[in-house]
């Protein structure tokens, strides 16, 4: 298990991270929410060891992180920090052996890896060679060569087309059932929430938002309405009270309320209508952190 509990970091007078605790338990994905500049890259550093909180503490079953630990945290970092001259078969016996593989094992690994991704061909190709999405599948690789105990994953789907996302996104599942706890950063809110239970969204270093995702979301007043019907009059859905505003999607009508309450008076107001859907939902995650995030962000 990752224990992060209450860090501190300071550049001069400016807190990047402000007091911030969570775990992530083996075999659990976490999500770390923040817009540019919130904290997240320097509370990877500090979980990595790169960096020293100035106060509070970072533990991985119960050890603090030093060079003795950092050997079972794997890291794809948003920028490719891949070494473009190289092969992609050089490139990962140097990462292998950067965390300790020798390199019989490196290979067996690489093998099963190129394979999965369908990429065998590249095994002696330059990086640079490589597309970015293809680069992109190295550096997850990179990462995982050494069946991490802590996966730390920054936008680890940029450049890769919806195949490969899928691809990648069911490597991510399998690592999950093996044991890996994984910390996933994605400014693709869609994809936190199809893979984390748990979140902490940052602002300026704070943690505005800690918790369950299913509890956040049923403690979050605003619900949506998905509408599809015959002639909605959108007009008399607006003078509805508490109906904050009504938007045409595709082929039904998103009417977002401001607690589940007014969901019986739009019902009420609907009734006889010709309506073939009316389903009251949870707000998305995208939602929730333009809310929360959104004023904040700007002061």
């Amino acid at each position: 298990m990752l224990k992060v509990e209450n860090i501190v970091k300071y550049y001069n007078d400016v807190a990047a991270v402000d007091g911030l605790s969570f775990e992530v338990a083996d075999g659990e994905i976490f999500g770390l929410l923040g817009e540019n500049g919130a904290g997240k890259t320097t509370t990877f550093r500090i979980i990595m060891g790169l960096l020293s909180a100035n106060s509070g503490s970072v533990t991985l079953d119960g050890k603090p992180i030093d060079y003795s630990v950092t050997d079972q945290i794997g890291f794809v970092t948003e920028e490719r920090s891949l070494l473009s001259k190289l092969t992609v078969k050089e490139q990962i016996i140097f990462y292998g052996i950067l965390k300790g593989m020798d390199e019989d094992s490196i290979l067996k690994e690489l093998d099963y890896w190129l394979q999965r991704f369908d990429i065998e061909s590249y095994k002696d190709r330059k990086i640079k060679e490589l597309s970015k999405g293809n680069q992109q599948k190295i550096q997850f690789i990179s990462a995982i060569i050494h069946h991490p105990k802590l996966l730390i994953l920054d936008e680890p789907f940029t450049g890769l087309d919806p195949i490969n996302v899928q691809m990648l996104k069911n490597a991510i599942l399998d690592l999950q059932k093996q044991g890996t706890a994984i910390i996933f950063s994605s400014h693709q809110m869609e994809h936190i929430e199809q893979f984390c239970e748990k979140l902490v969204i940052l602002v300026k270093g704070k943690a505005i938002l800690n918790g369950y995702l299913q509890d956040i979301k049923k403690s979050y007043r605003k619900k949506n309405i998905l509408l599809r019907g015959k002639k909605i009059q959108v007009e008399e859905l607006k003078s509805i009270p508490g109906v904050l505003s009504v938007e045409k999607h595709a082929n039904e009508y998103v009417i977002k309320i401001d607690d589940d309450k007014v969901a019986s008076k739009v019902f009420q107001k609907i009734r006889d209508w010709d309506i073939s859907k009316f389903d009251v939902t949870e707000p998305t995650l995208n939602e929730i952190f333009i809310d929360k995030v959104g004023g904040r962000y700007e002061k």
